[in-house]
């Protein structure tokens, strides 16, 4: 172990000389404290070190000793259901042991809990032959996560012993022959660097929805599971809401959910609602399913920018499971707020506005780690990742670098609008400058899967709204009163689908969650009303006689979104009811 010695220290980075023996990206142990760092730079025998602790009483000559080792996170049993920093220390077992709220320097607690039994049942038999990411046993991490015990990467021969029964992270549970006569004894954890995307066979195209519960996402700007999308917006907007509602309710398997640079009541937040709410897709409580990584604003900087890599190392460990994962990352801008600072201390040429120059190339380099893929091993199975991630433009203006290099590589932008959220609608993603570039592939998944034609009512949806926009701007000048009956039922149906569809209540029990019927069911009757309204004004019926007799539909249709799931059929009844109100309108003398 090659030792060096302090001689600067700017804020987080500190230079070591004496360090020829150690290497980029190497972890090490700095100053009498032993606080965690990793060398960023070297220049002849001086290591420059990003340290991922507070470094003041950090004094001159201290000893610095390097690990020989990359930043890596240990995967295995334990890690479902907790909260750790950036760099992978469980703050609940740092609290238990330090009895402080506060982080304490320099200590050191293992990552899994060592001491607790795991029921494994194997799930491999002595001669098989196995490779990297085959499951050679199971075990049940939480109420509904099974844990699958994988070979890592440059293991492959025959099984020579395997035990079920309960075992310990670091008991030998299963040992293999290598082609070689070398023999692997197998724990159920392993370590992976968190800046080294894990293997896959290859990668797939995305096509099925990741369903959200959010109608505006999943009827207009959809992402796929595998895909990655990004929610730029001003502060206030409801970036981390959205992230929040999309971390309870996706249809994923498991949950990451990093807290980068964000406050720390945010986090706060998500400890103390995640235990308490129900999965609808389980049953059980979301906390079951998610892991945290909190590193807030008042934390190091520099974990802040390990911490991305660490939330997406482990869900790629779980993907090679064959889970459907979803990362959130709140906020990208915070991290690129890191990676800034950092590279001023080193004293590197400036890009826009102060970032290094490499910020598109890290950016694309974590969004690319997102996807879906088929898993190494025998077992075809696929697995997926997708990225979601906040973005924290000054101001809102997304023409800044952070902003415009994240909308190069994702193909989902939703846009938050100051001035919708200022009206109190939520969520206020912008549906005239938002886009999701895998509407034509779900889209067409389904209609196929269950038989409706969805791509078209998303189409008509969409078409009514930018028509309003359109014709907003008369109505600015001269007033509704100037527009055509035609076009009034043309703003009609578009305020409709924006209060009573899009503007949804995440903090209401029913509307928190739409299902993706009951959003069909929803969709289905806001079209056909339109329909039935525009072949009643062929027949004569006026504006004036559609408003006055559709009035009471009408209510019935802005409380549904209020109607619980197992009440659906009351939505379903809404169709029938515009037709019974259109014929009472036309016999009344409406269609002379």
């Amino acid at each position: 172990m090659s030792q060096g010695r302090v001689i600067k220290v700017s804020g987080p980075l500190v230079e070591a000389a004496n360090m020829e023996a150690a290497n980029i990206r190497d972890i090490v142990k700095v100053g009498n404290m032993q606080l965690v760092g990793e060398i960023i730079q070297m220049e002849n025998d001086v290591a420059a070190i990003q340290v991922y602790e507070e470094t003041s009483g950090l004094g001159l000559n201290e000893p610095v000793e390097t690990t020989g080792q990359p930043l890596s996170v240990e995967l295995g049993p334990g890690l479902m259901s907790q909260m750790f920093d950036g760099i992978q220390r469980p703050l609940k077992k740092i609290e238990e042991v330090t009895k402080s709220e506060y982080l304490a320097r320099g200590i050191n607690v293992p990552v899994l809990d060592e001491d607790a039994l795991w029921q494994l049942e194997s799930k491999v038999s002595i001669g098989d032959y196995v490779e990297p990411g085959d499951v050679i046993g199971v075990v049940q991490e939480t109420a509904i996560v099974e844990h699958r015990i994988m070979v890592p990467k440059g293991v492959s021969g025959t099984i020579k012993r395997i035990e079920s029964g309960e075992k310990t992270v670091n008991d030998i549970v299963y040992t293999v022959e290598q082609k070689d006569g070398s023999v692997f004894e197998g724990t159920m954890k392993q370590k992976w660097p968190v800046r080294q995307g894990r293997p896959y066979k290859r990668k797939l195209l995305p096509t099925s929805p990741l369903v959200t519960g959010q109608r505006v996402i999943d009827t207009f700007f959809p992402v796929a599971k595998g895909g990655a999308a990004a929610i730029p917006g001003p502060f206030g907007a409801g970036k981390t809401v959205i992230q929040h509602q999309i971390a309870k309710y996706s249809d994923v398997d498991i949950v990451v959910y990093v807290g980068c640079g964000e406050r720390g009541n945010e986090m706060t937040e998500v400890l103390e609602e995640f235990p308490k709410l129900i999965d609808p897709n389980t049953g059980e409580s979301l906390m079951e399913r998610t892991v945290l990584i909190a590193n807030t604003s008042n934390m190091p900087v520099a974990a802040r920018e390990a911490s991305i890599y660490t939330g997406i190392t482990i869900a790629e460990y779980y993907r090679d499971m064959g889970y459907s994962v979803a990362i959130m990352a709140d906020s990208t801008s915070r991290w690129a707020e890191a990676l800034r600072e950092m590279s001023g201390r080193l004293e590197e040429m400036p890009g826009d506005e102060g970032y290094p120059a490499y910020l598109g190339s890290r950016i694309a380099e974590y969004y690319e780690r997102a996807g879906l893929v088929e898993v190494m091993g025998n077992s075809g199975k696929q697995g997926s990742v997708t990225a979601i991630s906040a973005v924290s433009p000054p101001g809102g203006d997304t023409s800044e670098p952070v902003t415009q290099n994240t909308l190069r590589v994702v193909k989902v932008f939703w846009g938050l609008d100051s001035s919708l959220s200022q009206k109190r609608h939520f969520p206020a993603i912008d549906w005239l400058e938002s886009y999701s570039l895998y509407q034509d592939e779900i889209g067409e998944t389904i209609d196929q899967s269950r038989n409706i034609n969805w791509s078209e009512m998303v189409n008509r949806g969409m078409s009514i709204l930018q028509q309003e926009s359109d014709l907003q701007e008369i109505v600015q000048l001269v007033g509704v009163e100037s527009l055509s009956d035609k076009d009034r039922i043309t703003m009609m149906t578009a305020r409709m689908l924006r209060e009573d569809y899009l503007q949804q209540n995440a903090y209401d029990d029913v509307d928190t969650y739409t299902s993706f019927d009951k959003q069909v069911s929803m969709l289905e009757n806001i079209l056909h009303f339109d329909e039935q309204a525009r072949q009643a004004q062929e027949y004569g019926a006026t504006y004036t006689d559609i408003e006055t007799g559709t009035s009471q539909v009408r209510h019935r249709i802005a409380r549904s979104k209020y109607i619980a799931e197992e009440d659906r059929e009351q939505i379903d009844q809404i169709k029938e009811s515009i037709d019974i109100d259109m014929r009472e309108i036309l016999q009344s003398g409406g269609g002379n």
